[in-house]
């Protein structure tokens, strides 16, 4: 049972979610639906609004809000209503300066939610982000040329249940689409 934003974050960094994240398999989406899907109906509910006030409860918050439903549905059309909730958390934790008190890498997760948007905005703003914080310059480029071309990212195409135009289905079977 996860009780804190703690649990939430020692288990999302842990070797066994690490290694089969990208790697999805039954027995890893049953075990993170079984550990996580208690608390992300909570938490779609503001029971953990209290969290907010640290940067590892507004990174648990985007973990549950943002990422465990892109693995709970993975393959499968859903438009969450849970994005628009990350959304505000991310941008309320940069606002607070929370990204300077944050690990590169959980910097990656608070920003997310940002690139998963629909908004236009959202997407430039977690490149520039990107910039900011001198990640993969090659990776905050290719984002860049993606909303400037497409004016979103493909990729949440599927996700969304919603068809890809015929240049973004090139684009994305393509040897230079991100694969993330």
């Amino acid at each position: 049972m996860v009780n804190s934003y703690s649990d939430i974050i020692e288990y999302w960094y842990s070797e066994k979610s690490k290694k089969h994240w990208f790697n999805s398999t039954p027995d890893i989406d049953s075990e993170i639906k079984q550990r996580f899907e208690d608390i992300w109906i909570r938490a779609q509910q503001d029971e953990f609004s209290d969290w907010v006030k640290s940067p590892e409860g507004c990174l648990a918050l985007i973990i549950l809000l943002d990422q465990f439903p892109l693995n709970m549905y993975r393959g499968k059309a859903k438009s969450f209503k849970t994005e628009q909730q990350a959304i505000r958390i991310s941008l309320y934790a940069i606002n607070k300066g929370f990204d300077k008190e944050l690990k590169s890498d959980e910097l990656l997760f608070l920003f997310m939610p940002l690139m998963h948007s629909e908004n236009i905005t959202h997407q430039e703003m977690q490149v520039e982000l990107f910039d900011k914080y001198n990640f993969n310059i090659d990776y905050s480029q290719h984002h860049r040329d993606i909303v400037k071309k497409y004016g979103r990212f493909p990729h949440r195409n599927k996700i969304l249940g919603r068809k890809s135009s015929g240049i973004e289905t090139e684009y994305l079977l393509s040897s230079g689409a991100f694969k993330g």
